[in-house]
């Protein structure tokens, strides 16, 4: 296989969010939350790839046709932001007014962070909370906490999209990726386990994506103490 179509496939790959993004949505509808998850744990692990491939075969170069940066764009705003505040307002989870609010500031503010040029720091992290709200809301369903305590967490990472704090970049942030990268795919394990057994209380998959999620939020921010804002 050719270089340019190693690239091509690259886009291809990356191209495939937006399938499962359809699929996602079409089950959130439904009231289908276990396979709208599992759907979007499928697009996060795609999304998780595809990065690496595209600069293993310098896609840019290789296959400039396509814009690869804007696809992805696309693709993670519709599975990162759109669906998950979708169905943070139409499952149980938020009533009333409370859902309401939660799903227009999550997708006003995640439309603004993705479109910000300043998003990505010198070390590959994030600058602000990343909009992954694929990742806060599956958590709110694994472990479904008072309508208040999840009102509270999201106006507070809606407030950290915009404040200069560090998230880190699971495969591109160098500083402990040795430790960040195996973390970050026990996130997807465990995230796919909840989702596989419809948010099972009784397992221990809820008390993993909490351990995990606290870390991949907090990491950035102690590197940042430890090492200042641009180290």
């Amino acid at each position: 296989m050719s270089t340019h179509l190693k690239a091509l496939s690259v886009h291809l790959l990356t191209a495939t969010g937006a399938v499962f993004a359809m699929l996602a949505m079409l089950a959130a509808t439904a009231e289908q939350w276990d396979m709208m998850w599992l759907w979007l744990v499928v697009a996060f692990f795609v999304d998780g790839i595809d990065g690496p491939l595209a600069r293993k075969y310098d896609v840019s170069t290789n296959a400039p046709e396509y814009d690869g940066v804007l696809m992805d764009l696309i693709i993670d705003y519709l599975t990162y932001v759109f669906i998950p505040a979708y169905a943070l307002f139409a499952s149980d989870l938020l009533p009333g007014w409370t859902g309401w609010i939660a799903m227009i500031v999550i997708t006003f503010a995640g439309v603004v962070y993705f479109a910000d040029t300043r998003m990505k720091t010198r070390d590959y992290s994030f600058s602000g909370f990343p909009g992954c709200w694929n990742m806060a809301v599956l958590v709110f369903f694994a472990v479904e906490p008072n309508f208040y305590v999840i009102l509270i967490l999201v106006a507070l990472l809606t407030v950290a999209m915009f404040l200069p704090l560090k998230f880190v970049h699971p495969t591109r942030t160098g500083r402990w990726r040795g430790l960040t990268l195996p973390v970050s795919m026990a996130w997807v394990f465990f995230a796919g386990w909840a989702a596989w057994i419809d948010f099972d209380p009784t397992s221990w998959a809820g008390w993993g994506l909490i351990i995990t999620s606290v870390y991949l939020v907090l990491v950035g921010i102690v590197q940042q103490m430890i090492y200042g804002p641009d180290g």
